[in-house]
């Protein structure tokens, strides 16, 4: 009976282990897949976070490397077994709660549509489904606190000191703060005749007048990807700043504006689908997107995507 008891409580302590130890590489898995695509895709998953209330993209990319960093953290340390109960457990489950609360944070100002950028580009997650997901985890963590711990082995304080230096820095190595550069000091003008008396009939005229007084103004193509990062972003600080005057002008086939819509969740932003490439492009440039700071048609400013922190979309309406 004993040996039947003690066989018995074997069988049990190496099912706990196994389980255990199968959780938590899938865990650790999941952190470190999900840090690794927010680097491939850093930029989108700081506008996510603007888009969560944060005002300066400056701020934001900070907030971002922070996330990354901790994500690698905690990966590692469950790969290398550090500190599981005093640290890395609690750890992993605030770190899920907190997404989670930022997931409720986007549903609430944008709705459940959109990617939420949990896994950057590499894939697509609503902000619902990644709540789910993360529950699961802080399910798993919790069970793994109760079955699976190892106490500390020999070097495990300088194994998690180097691995705490590399994880945090590495996110700010690679994508400074300070790295976001001003948009473009230029004197250009940008004759809008177009938008209100183009040679297509199918184009009716812009509904604002663009001509006069300040307007941020981004010439896109529905086709351009990089011009559909730079209508999500600014969407995103369109609503965190109903009052700066942005105005979209979209040129390409209308079967796309649908998918545009959707996946930059722009259409509140006032826009014109502007038809005709001659004219679209005389006005825009050679590329797109084309982001234009406007003052009585003269482009004082040029921008790229990455160019538009709402701090120097401010200081530039204020001059």
């Amino acid at each position: 009976m004993q040996q039947e008891q003690a066989q018995k409580k074997t069988t049990i302590f190496y099912i706990k282990r196994i389980t255990g130890l199968i959780l938590l590489l899938v865990t650790a898995a999941v952190f470190l897949f999900s840090g690794v695509a927010k680097l491939f895709a850093f930029d989108p998953f700081v506008w996510n976070i603007m888009d969560a209330g944060v005002a300066s993209m400056r701020l934001a990319s900070v907030i971002a490397g922070l996330f990354i960093g901790l994500e690698f953290l905690l990966g590692f340390f469950l790969i290398f077994h550090i500190f599981l109960r005093s640290f890395t457990y609690p750890a992993v489950i605030a770190l899920l709660t907190i997404f989670t609360l930022y997931l409720v944070i986007l549903i609430i100002r944008r709705g459940n549509d959109g990617n939420c950028g949990c896994f950057g580009e590499a894939y697509t997650m609503t902000p619902f489904t990644a709540i789910i997901k993360n529950l699961l985890m802080i399910a798993a963590t919790i069970l793994l606190y109760y079955i699976y711990s190892l106490k500390a082995y020999r070097y495990t304080k300088w194994i998690a000191l180097v691995i705490t230096l590399a994880t945090l820095t590495t996110p700010f190595i690679l994508y400074p703060p300070i790295s976001n550069s001003k948009p473009q000091v230029i004197q250009q003008k940008i004759d809008l005749t177009a938008l209100y008396l183009s040679k297509n009939p199918d184009n009716e005229p812009a509904p604002v007048e663009l001509r006069q007084g300040k307007h941020i103004v981004a010439f896109m193509s529905l086709s351009c990807s990089h011009c559909r990062k730079a209508a999500f972003l600014l969407q995103v600080i369109h609503r965190q700043h109903p009052d700066f005057p942005i105005f979209f002008v979209l040129n390409g086939d209308s079967s796309l504006l649908p998918d545009f819509f959707r996946e930059t969740q722009s259409e509140a932003v006032p826009h014109i689908l502007f038809r005709g490439a001659g004219e679209f492009f005389a006005m825009a440039g050679e590329g797109v997107p084309a982001i234009y700071f406007l003052n009585n048609s003269i482009a004082e400013r040029k921008a790229n995507y990455f160019q538009l922190d709402p701090v120097y979309i401010n200081e530039w309406l204020k001059e």
